[in-house]
C-alpha cells in the first residue's frame, strides 16, 4: 500500500476516534442528526487528499449503484455551471488560486448552494464514508493548529464556555495530514470540481493537477506509484456518530 494511502487511513482512524469520544462528552449539546444539512450548504476548500478520497468513493458507487452516481455527477455539473462565472481559480481543473481577489465574496455569494453530495430528498450525504475532513469535524468545537474554531451555531445552545471547551477536539495533533499533503501537493479545490474529475481507475491526487503556476500546490512527478496496487484498505474506517447516515446519535 502506498505510504500516502495508508497514511490517510491512519488519519481517518485517529480523527474518528477523537470525534466519537468528544461526541460522547457533548451528549445533548450536540444536535447533529441525519437530515440536518446545516453543514452541507455553501462551497468550501478541500485538499487534494479529500478530493481523491471523494473520487474513490464515487468510483465505487458507480459499480454498486450507477444511477445514483449519475445523479451525483449531474448535481456536480449544475454546481460547476453556477459557480464558474466568478470562480476564484482555474475553471478547468477546479484548483483555487492562492490569493485570488474577492475569494471571500465568492464563498458568500454561493453560501446557499447545496453540496452536490447532498441527497435533496433524504438530506443525507451520498458519500458519507468518503467525506472531506472539514465535513467530519463540523459540529463540535475544534482546534486546528493554533486556531480554535467554534461549534455549529445550532449546537451547544445555552452551554457554558467551560462545557464547550471540555468537548473541544484537536484535529490531527500528530500532523498526519500535513505530512501527506507535503508528499502529494497542497492545492485546494471544491467538491463539485473534484467529483467531475472521475476518469478510469482511482487516480492518485496529483494525476489531474493543473501545472499552471497561478494555482495552489505543484504537480507530482509522473513516476509516482499507482495507488491501485495491492491495497489492504478498501474503504475508510468506521464512521463516528457525527452526522451518521442511518440514524445513530452522536457517539454511538
Amino acid at each position: 500500500m502506498p505510504t500516502w494511502e495508508s497514511g490517510d487511513h491512519r488519519l481517518l482512524q485517529s480523527l474518528e476516534s477523537a470525534l466519537r469520544h468528544a461526541g460522547q462528552r457533548a451528549g445533548r449539546w450536540l444536535l447533529c442528526r441525519p437530515g440536518c444539512a446545516e453543514c452541507c450548504l455553501g462551497p468550501f476548500p478541500i485538499t487534494e487528499l479529500d478530493a481523491w478520497r471523494l473520487r474513490r468513493g464515487l468510483q465505487r458507487l458507480m459499480d454498486e449503484d450507477p444511477q445514483r452516481a449519475v445523479r451525483i455527477l449531474e448535481r456536480a455539473r449544475r454546481v460547476v455551471e453556477a459557480m464558474s462565472g466568478d470562480f476564484p481559480g482555474d475553471r478547468q481543473t477546479g484548483l483555487l488560486w492562492d490569493e485570488a481577489p474577492d475569494q471571500d465574496g465568492f464563498f458568500e455569494r454561493h453560501a446557499a448552494m447545496p453540496c452536490p453530495l447532498l441527497d435533496p430528498l433524504s438530506q443525507l450525504c451520498e458519500l458519507y464514508a468518503y467525506r472531506p475532513i472539514s465535513c467530519r469535524t463540523f459540529g463540535l468545537p475544534v482546534r486546528i493548529g493554533e486556531e480554535n474554531l467554534p461549534p455549529c451555531r445550532l449546537c451547544f445552545q445555552g452551554a457554558e464556555a467551560r462545557q464547550i471547551e471540555a468537548c473541544r477536539v484537536t484535529v490531527d495533533p500528530e500532523g498526519l495530514e500535513d505530512a501527506l499533503l507535503r508528499e502529494i501537493g497542497e492545492g485546494q479545490t471544491l467538491i463539485a470540481w473534484a467529483l467531475l474529475r472521475v476518469v478510469g481507475p482511482a487516480q492518485p491526487p496529483w494525476s489531474s493537477r493543473s501545472t499552471s503556476p497561478a494555482c495552489s500546490g505543484s504537480p507530482k512527478p509522473a513516476e509516482a506509484s499507482d495507488p491501485q496496487g495491492s491495497s489492504g484498505t478498501d474503504s475508510p474506517p468506521a464512521q463516528s456518530g457525527l452526522h451518521a447516515p442511518h440514524g445513530e446519535p452522536p457517539g454511538s
